[in-house]
């Protein structure tokens, strides 16, 4: 029988195990401290907010499963947003109740659990996802019950082109916007690439962007392969990665990042290849894993944990203080933060100013809420740490600064700064 993720130590003291039903998160103090409160209203603000109607955002997540250590930070990102709004006050005079559910890493568990926060629970908006296929099995069920749908971290290329939705919004970056900043990179790199990539919707839809985007540049693409999620041993996957080409473009990510980077290594494919990819295989968390393995990696990510170039600002510093203080629950020294929080975080925060400036009342005005969020513009600030962006109207899809990187001595180092006006590409999205 799977472990609830609400039994795991991770959460204790942070989460409140509810009915099994009516799963409801707890929000934390500005120190990180369980509340006890039954909704997601800090106690000094119970008495504050009286009768209002609370705001009900469902949220789901990997919390158990294969995606389940990258749910727990897309989590934290959620819940710091969420504690933060209801401490300011609510959005519109009215708290935030957020309900979370676990969909276990599974595309048939994740649609069940949509359905639910939809029909049980009668949500007014989602936040959350995190597993690309399991975001494209829920999309029908916010367009079918009109219900927005603001996305935390799926990247899936179709989600915002082939696939979009009017009730579907990501608020951060895309593979096509990667790929568009990273190829000239690589390009410098080396002519002839090999791609080994998560072998599921998010890894082959970067597959084909990188791919469209060096052949572009006159680069060539000497083959590609695709690893299953979860593979313990890719050794007998990366043992085909032979022959004359410059550099190895690696698309994976949490545990799977950790193994690939390794194995690799291993292999002496990292020492033999220039060594690149998707910054998800060298994210914060990952990093103690991989140790000496991952030096000299070079990546590309919305986010790092830095206070370098665009990042070194004081909002920055202390939305980062505030992330690894609250981890604190899980972990003893903390944790940095990484785009899984970040995204979540900025992602709420989009959604709290869409509830806003619509006066959002509940789902019967969710044209309106719709209408608000398309063409937002945001500047870097606190509820925004990770820089300026928009939202683009026509697709949903938003536009971020890229950071170019490279693993030196265990942390990251900026490379190149890539601003969001240089990663835009015209929109491929026809809503029905």
């Amino acid at each position: 029988m799977a472990t609830r993720w609400q039994d795991q130590a991770w959460s204790r003291d942070i989460w409140y195990s509810g009915k099994v039903t009516r799963r409801r998160f707890l929000a934390l103090g500005a120190a990180g401290g369980a509340l006890g409160a039954a909704m997601l209203v800090p106690a000094p603000w119970r008495e504050a907010f009286g009768q209002a109607k609370p705001y009900k955002i469902g949220t789901l997540q990997p919390l158990t499963g294969a995606a389940a250590a990258g749910g727990r930070m897309a989590l934290v990102g959620t819940e710091l947003a969420v504690s933060r709004i209801n401490r300011a006050g609510g959005i519109n005079g009215r708290p935030v109740e957020l309900i979370v559910e676990d969909y276990q890493s599974r595309p048939d568990a994740g649609r069940r659990k949509a359905e639910k926060l939809a029909t049980e629970d009668k949500v007014d908006a989602h936040e959350g996802g995190f597993l690309s296929n399991v975001c494209l099995a829920c999309m029908p069920v916010w367009e079918e019950h009109k219900i927005v749908n603001m996305i935390g971290v799926c990247l899936d290329t179709t989600i915002t082109t082939t696939r979009c939705s009017r009730y579907t919004f990501r608020p951060f970056d895309y593979a096509p916007a990667q790929a568009a900043a990273f190829a000239p990179s690589l390009v410098r790199m080396g002519k002839k690439w090999f791609i080994a990539y998560a072998d599921y919707s998010w890894g082959q839809s970067t597959r084909d962007a990188y791919a469209a985007e060096l052949r572009k540049l006159g680069a060539e693409v000497v083959g590609t392969i695709g690893i299953p999620l979860g593979t313990a041993d890719m050794t007998p996957f990366l043992s085909k990665l032979t022959g004359q080409f410059d550099g190895l473009l690696g698309i994976f990510f949490g545990k799977d990042g950790v193994t690939v980077g390794t194995q690799a290594y291993d292999l002496g494919l990292t020492k033999k290849y220039r060594w690149a990819g998707d910054g998800a295989i060298a994210e914060a968390t990952n990093l103690p894993a991989l140790g000496d393995k991952i030096e000299g990696f070079v990546g590309i990510n919305r986010y790092v944990p830095v206070f370098e170039s665009t990042l070194n600002t004081p909002h920055h510093k202390k939305w980062f203080r505030e992330v690894v203080e609250l981890t604190k629950k899980f972990e003893p020294n903390g944790v940095a933060p990484d785009r899984y929080v970040q995204s979540n975080y900025e992602a709420m925060n989009f959604l709290k100013l869409g509830l806003q400036k619509s006066g959002f009342r509940g789902r019967e005005d969710t044209p309106k809420l719709i209408e608000a969020l398309e063409g937002m513009e945001v500047k870097a600030g606190d509820d925004y740490p990770q820089g300026d962006k928009t939202l683009r109207k026509e697709d949903h899809q938003a536009f971020t600064t890229e950071f170019i990187f490279e693993i030196h001595n265990h942390t990251h180092r900026i490379v190149t700064t890539i601003p969001w006006q240089k990663t835009v590409l015209p929109p491929a999205c026809s809503f029905a």
